[in-house]
């Protein structure tokens, strides 16, 4: 017996350490490997998604939030909203409280009910009150659209065991559809490179990438399969191979924005400026801010179809203070688009110069001089919005007509520096009027008068492309 001790303690001395380690080593691999194995045997399919953007996993795009849980409420085909996760809802003291009686029988993915207490939405100046079966909350002004703020997919963090030894921060929804896994560039907080969702049959694993071009590399080197929302055409559209589906998203247009606060920029002028374009005859079109499938679009309001006769008579009855040396910036998106307008306006201004010279009502032919117009183009990749003279960019709209954050001359968010009595105080009614017959009156109201003061050129909807391996 003792030299069976012997042995043991001699081995041990020689051999432990590869003993220990290839023993820590196993238990490591199978960590990683056992669990992997068996949610493969478990799934019928995988799809492979690339997705474009920085986002972590307490801040993901609305595609994927949407698949793992949902809102107190939810945006119907017309934009109104009806109840999701809450049964209904009330509103109190003049539009000032909202109270949204939970559902029941609500339960999360890691089988918690779903209470009043869970639910979180963080919003800046408005108090919560939770009762036993439902939510409050106070709000600060009445605020009509508040119902549209509350479809955000309520979310908990949970904690998950990771790699056998360690904790990791997990996303816990409301659903069938739930994260099972994920990676980062570091830390749990940091960008995601991948994300893992599991439905009842199939395996979605999303990879990110910060540019379409990446997400297009990718998907030629067959790392991904599907890629959504692209918002160019690219070289794999051609192939026999692949699926393209094209649609147009009527809540994100492209617009030509003047920076108001500069002199040359009248009403005027910018009317002129915006007869002078051609703009798509179709369905293509945009003519306000408001999408035409919104339940409160109008319209009826001035298209500025192109019409160089009614441009120059716009020019010249308000000749600028100084010559039309025009700075327009965009992304390389929309480059072309901007060579266009360059061609487009520059050419405006010559015609318009010699219907000067020939005007009896002009007497002094120097001030012709000022109609030419020059247009310079600079590319950037994320335009600043607090100094530009003319910028043309796509601009999203939200499911609620309200476009006070833009247009209202009291908020930071309005990077024209657009400024109208009339326009202020339609905003100001359009969110503080609860009956959607009225809400309707005083936004088609607010396009009218709008569109007539052309603080921007409404070009067209945009459309985005989604791809997929067949």
């Amino acid at each position: 017996m003792r030299k069976l001790y012997w042995y043991i303690t001699a081995y041990i001395k020689k051999h432990g350490l590869v003993v220990i380690s290839s023993v820590v080593g196993a238990m490591i691999i199978f960590s990683f490997t056992i669990p992997n194995l068996v949610t493969k045997l478990e799934k019928n399919s995988y799809q492979y998604v690339g997705v474009v953007g920085e986002y972590t996993l307490t801040q993901l795009p609305p595609a994927i939030t949407s698949q793992l849980s949902a809102g107190l409420t939810q945006i119907t085909e017309d934009g109104s909203t009806e109840p999701a996760l809450a049964e209904r809802w009330t509103v109190e003291n003049d539009g000032i409280t909202y109270r949204f009686v939970i559902k029941s029988d609500i339960f999360w993915q890691d089988g918690k009910e779903l209470t009043p207490e869970d639910v979180s939405y963080n919003l800046n100046n408005v108090e919560t009150v939770v009762t036993p079966n439902d939510i409050v909350f106070r709000l600060p002004d009445p605020y009509a659209p508040f119902p549209t703020v509350v479809t955000a997919p309520l979310f908990r963090l949970g904690e998950e065991k990771y790699h056998m030894f360690f904790t990791r921060p997990t996303l816990i929804g409301i659903g069938k559809n739930k994260v099972v896994d994920y990676s980062t560039t570091g830390s749990a907080t940091s960008p995601l490179t991948e994300l893992i969702v599991d439905s009842q049959n199939q395996r979605t694993i999303y990879r990110f990438f910060p540019t379409e071009e990446a997400a297009i590399t990718a998907f030629k080197h067959g790392k991904i399969d599907q890629i959504a929302d692209l918002n160019n055409q690219y070289d794999v559209f051609d192939w026999d191979t692949v699926s393209v589906d094209e649609k147009l998203n009527t809540n994100h247009y492209l617009a030509v924005f003047f920076n108001i606060r500069e002199p040359i920029f009248d009403k005027n002028v910018r009317q002129a400026l915006s007869y002078a374009l051609e703009k798509p005859a179709d369905d293509v079109r945009a003519i306000g801010p408001i999408s035409r499938d919104s339940w409160a679009y109008f319209s009826g309001g001035k298209r500025y179809d192109k019409d160089i006769d009614r441009a120059t008579e716009r020019l010249l009855d308000s000749i600028p203070p100084f010559p039309l040396e025009i700075n327009l910036t965009t992304t390389a998106l929309y480059e072309p688009d901007a060579e266009q307008i360059k061609q487009e306006w520059e050419a405006f201004g010559a015609h318009t110069y010699e219907q000067c010279r020939e005007s009896d009502a002009v007497e002094d032919k120097a001030e012709c001089e000022k109609v030419k117009i020059t247009v310079n183009i600079s590319i950037t990749n994320f335009p600043d919005l607090s100094s530009f003279q003319v910028l043309l960019i796509g601009q999203e709209v939200g499911a609620d007509p309200d476009q006070y954050p833009l247009w209202h001359s009291e908020e930071a968010s309005n990077f024209t520096g657009y400024t109208a009595p009339r326009i202020d105080k339609l905003l100001e009614e359009g969110r503080q009027t609860f009956d959607i017959q009225e809400r309707k009156e005083k936004y088609q109201e607010f396009q009218q008068f709008f569109i007539e003061d052309a603080p921007a050129i409404f070009l067209r909807y945009l459309k985005q492309y989604s791809i997929e391996r067949k």
